[in-house]
Protein backbone atom coordinates (compact mmCIF):
# COMPACT_ATOMS: atom_id res chain seq x y z
CA UNK A 1 0.00 0.00 0.00
CA UNK A 2 2.51 2.29 0.81
CA UNK A 3 4.72 1.27 -2.28
CA UNK A 4 0.90 2.66 -4.13
CA UNK A 5 1.12 5.58 -2.59
CA UNK A 6 4.75 6.63 -3.22
CA UNK A 7 4.20 5.51 -7.16
CA UNK A 8 1.08 8.14 -6.51
CA UNK A 9 3.30 10.90 -4.95
CA UNK A 10 5.65 10.45 -7.48
CA UNK A 11 3.58 10.99 -10.58
CA UNK A 12 1.82 13.71 -9.15
CA UNK A 13 5.40 15.51 -8.57
CA UNK A 14 6.32 14.70 -12.16
CA UNK A 15 2.85 16.14 -13.10
CA UNK A 16 3.53 19.30 -11.19
CA UNK A 17 7.20 19.84 -12.32
CA UNK A 18 6.06 19.34 -15.94
CA UNK A 19 2.85 22.06 -15.65
CA UNK A 20 5.53 24.46 -14.06
CA UNK A 21 8.31 23.80 -16.64
CA UNK A 22 5.54 24.45 -19.47
CA UNK A 23 4.39 27.74 -17.43
CA UNK A 24 7.82 28.94 -17.54
CA UNK A 25 8.47 29.15 -20.79
CA UNK A 26 5.18 30.17 -21.86
CA UNK A 27 5.72 33.05 -19.73
CA UNK A 28 9.49 33.78 -20.87
CA UNK A 29 8.32 33.46 -24.62
CA UNK A 30 5.91 36.36 -24.01
CA UNK A 31 8.82 37.97 -22.28
CA UNK A 32 10.96 38.17 -25.58
CA UNK A 33 7.88 38.66 -27.68
CA UNK A 34 7.44 41.88 -26.44
CA UNK A 35 10.97 43.06 -25.70
CA UNK A 36 11.78 43.93 -28.97
CA UNK A 37 9.18 46.40 -28.91
CA UNK A 38 10.95 48.65 -26.52
CA UNK A 39 13.68 49.28 -29.20
CA UNK A 40 11.33 49.82 -31.91
CA UNK A 41 10.95 53.98 -32.24
CA UNK A 42 7.49 54.95 -31.45
CA UNK A 43 5.71 56.82 -33.78
CA UNK A 44 3.84 60.12 -32.59
CA UNK A 45 1.45 62.48 -33.52
CA UNK A 46 3.97 65.37 -33.56
CA UNK A 47 4.45 66.07 -37.42
CA UNK A 48 7.68 67.37 -39.06
CA UNK A 49 8.30 70.38 -41.14
CA UNK A 50 7.37 73.77 -41.12
CA UNK A 51 4.41 74.49 -38.97
CA UNK A 52 1.89 77.49 -38.76
CA UNK A 53 0.39 79.19 -36.14
CA UNK A 54 -2.06 82.39 -35.70
CA UNK A 55 0.08 85.56 -35.15
CA UNK A 56 -1.68 86.75 -31.62
CA UNK A 57 -2.34 90.07 -32.43
CA UNK A 58 -3.84 89.96 -35.60
CA UNK A 59 -6.00 86.98 -34.91
CA UNK A 60 -10.14 87.54 -34.29
CA UNK A 61 -12.32 86.54 -31.88
CA UNK A 62 -13.69 84.20 -34.24
CA UNK A 63 -10.31 83.08 -35.60
CA UNK A 64 -8.81 83.53 -38.75
CA UNK A 65 -10.33 82.40 -42.16
CA UNK A 66 -9.59 79.40 -43.49
CA UNK A 67 -9.84 79.14 -47.67
CA UNK A 68 -10.83 76.50 -50.17
CA UNK A 69 -8.07 78.28 -52.53
CA UNK A 70 -5.05 80.92 -52.44
CA UNK A 71 -7.66 84.08 -52.97
CA UNK A 72 -10.41 85.86 -51.32
CA UNK A 73 -12.38 85.01 -54.05
CA UNK A 74 -11.95 81.32 -52.90
CA UNK A 75 -15.01 79.90 -49.94
CA UNK A 76 -14.38 80.15 -46.26
CA UNK A 77 -14.27 76.54 -45.49
CA UNK A 78 -12.99 76.62 -42.06
CA UNK A 79 -11.44 78.77 -38.86
CA UNK A 80 -7.79 78.44 -38.00
CA UNK A 81 -7.73 79.62 -33.74
CA UNK A 82 -4.76 81.21 -31.82
CA UNK A 83 -4.70 77.24 -29.88
CA UNK A 84 -3.81 75.42 -32.86
CA UNK A 85 -0.21 74.94 -34.57
CA UNK A 86 -0.83 73.36 -38.28
CA UNK A 87 1.75 71.87 -40.91
CA UNK A 88 2.61 73.70 -43.87
CA UNK A 89 2.31 71.64 -46.71
CA UNK A 90 2.69 74.05 -49.72
CA UNK A 91 2.14 77.50 -50.74
CA UNK A 92 1.27 79.69 -53.74
CA UNK A 93 3.43 80.61 -56.38
CA UNK A 94 3.58 84.46 -55.27
CA UNK A 95 4.34 83.24 -51.61
CA UNK A 96 1.54 85.07 -49.69
CA UNK A 97 -1.01 81.98 -49.19
CA UNK A 98 -0.02 78.62 -47.11
CA UNK A 99 -1.46 75.53 -47.80
CA UNK A 100 -2.13 73.96 -44.24
CA UNK A 101 -3.10 70.07 -42.76
CA UNK A 102 -5.99 70.39 -40.97
CA UNK A 103 -8.31 67.27 -40.69
CA UNK A 104 -11.53 68.66 -39.72
CA UNK A 105 -11.47 70.47 -43.20
CA UNK A 106 -13.04 69.12 -46.21
CA UNK A 107 -9.93 67.06 -48.27
CA UNK A 108 -8.21 67.82 -44.98
CA UNK A 109 -6.45 70.98 -46.20
CA UNK A 110 -7.02 74.42 -46.99
CA UNK A 111 -5.59 77.99 -47.46
CA UNK A 112 -4.42 80.55 -44.86
CA UNK A 113 -3.44 84.66 -45.87
CA UNK A 114 0.32 84.82 -45.04
CA UNK A 115 0.43 87.91 -43.03
CA UNK A 116 -2.05 86.06 -40.25
CA UNK A 117 0.39 83.93 -39.51
CA UNK A 118 3.71 82.91 -38.11
CA UNK A 119 5.79 79.58 -40.07
CA UNK A 120 8.44 77.72 -39.00
CA UNK A 121 11.40 77.61 -40.62
CA UNK A 122 11.42 74.85 -43.40
CA UNK A 123 11.27 74.17 -47.21
CA UNK A 124 7.86 75.13 -48.54
CA UNK A 125 7.35 73.57 -52.11
CA UNK A 126 4.74 75.44 -54.53
CA UNK A 127 1.29 73.43 -54.39
CA UNK A 128 -1.05 73.14 -57.29
CA UNK A 129 -3.49 76.15 -57.36
CA UNK A 130 -7.20 75.27 -57.50
CA UNK A 131 -9.16 76.82 -60.48
CA UNK A 132 -11.04 80.06 -59.63
CA UNK A 133 -14.78 79.55 -58.79
CA UNK A 134 -17.43 81.31 -60.45
CA UNK A 135 -18.91 84.35 -58.86
CA UNK A 136 -22.28 82.88 -57.43
CA UNK A 137 -24.44 86.19 -58.21
CA UNK A 138 -24.28 87.88 -60.95
CA UNK A 139 -24.21 92.27 -60.34
CA UNK A 140 -27.66 93.50 -61.33
CA UNK A 141 -28.47 97.22 -61.48
CA UNK A 142 -31.54 98.78 -59.72
CA UNK A 143 -33.24 100.53 -62.59
CA UNK A 144 -35.16 102.66 -60.34
CA UNK A 145 -32.17 103.50 -58.73
CA UNK A 146 -29.97 103.90 -61.78
CA UNK A 147 -32.37 106.28 -63.03
CA UNK A 148 -32.05 108.30 -60.51
CA UNK A 149 -28.47 109.31 -61.15
CA UNK A 150 -29.01 109.37 -65.34
CA UNK A 151 -29.67 112.64 -66.24
CA UNK A 152 -30.98 113.75 -69.84
CA UNK A 153 -29.47 116.26 -71.45
CA UNK A 154 -31.17 119.66 -72.47
CA UNK A 155 -31.72 119.93 -76.72
CA UNK A 156 -29.64 122.52 -77.60
CA UNK A 157 -31.35 124.69 -80.26
CA UNK A 158 -29.29 125.49 -83.60
CA UNK A 159 -29.07 128.46 -84.47
CA UNK A 160 -31.20 129.84 -87.39
CA UNK A 161 -30.23 131.30 -90.51
CA UNK A 162 -31.08 134.78 -91.12
CA UNK A 163 -30.47 135.91 -94.75
CA UNK A 164 -28.93 139.48 -95.15
CA UNK A 165 -30.18 142.18 -96.19
CA UNK A 166 -30.10 142.30 -100.10
CA UNK A 167 -27.15 144.50 -101.71
CA UNK A 168 -27.97 147.83 -102.68
CA UNK A 169 -26.30 148.47 -106.04
CA UNK A 170 -26.35 152.45 -106.60
CA UNK A 171 -27.09 153.35 -109.80
CA UNK A 172 -25.71 156.83 -111.37
CA UNK A 173 -26.96 158.69 -114.47
CA UNK A 174 -25.50 158.61 -117.66
CA UNK A 175 -23.87 161.89 -118.70
CA UNK A 176 -24.15 162.93 -122.61
CA UNK A 177 -21.33 164.86 -123.37
CA UNK A 178 -22.61 165.21 -126.37
CA UNK A 179 -25.40 167.20 -125.63
CA UNK A 180 -26.15 170.02 -123.33
CA UNK A 181 -30.16 170.55 -122.13
CA UNK A 182 -30.84 168.16 -125.16
CA UNK A 183 -28.80 170.29 -127.72
CA UNK A 184 -25.95 168.96 -129.23
CA UNK A 185 -22.93 170.60 -128.28
CA UNK A 186 -21.62 170.50 -131.53
CA UNK A 187 -24.42 172.87 -132.58
CA UNK A 188 -23.78 174.84 -129.72
CA UNK A 189 -20.44 175.64 -130.58
CA UNK A 190 -20.94 176.95 -134.07
CA UNK A 191 -23.55 179.24 -132.55
CA UNK A 192 -20.59 180.36 -130.21
CA UNK A 193 -18.16 180.87 -133.51
CA UNK A 194 -20.79 182.28 -135.57
CA UNK A 195 -22.18 184.95 -132.75
CA UNK A 196 -17.79 185.46 -132.53
CA UNK A 197 -17.76 185.98 -136.05
CA UNK A 198 -20.33 188.10 -136.32
CA UNK A 199 -19.03 190.37 -133.64
CA UNK A 200 -15.46 190.34 -134.60
CA UNK A 201 -17.07 191.68 -138.34
CA UNK A 202 -19.44 194.34 -136.84
CA UNK A 203 -16.05 195.74 -134.15
CA UNK A 204 -13.98 196.02 -137.46
CA UNK A 205 -16.57 197.97 -139.54
CA UNK A 206 -17.64 200.17 -136.88
CA UNK A 207 -13.69 201.21 -136.67
CA UNK A 208 -13.51 202.71 -140.05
Amino acid sequence: MNLKLQKILGLLIIISLFLLTIYTLSDTKSVYAQQPTGSVPTVTGTPTGPMAKVITYKSEPGGINIRSGPSTFYDVIGKMFLELELPVIGKSPGGDWYLIKYPVLPNGQGWVYFNYVNVTPGEIPIAEVPPTPMPKATLQIDPTLAAQFVSTPLATKLPTFTPSAPLAIPTFEVFDSQSFAGIPIGLIILVLIGLGLMMALFSYFSAR
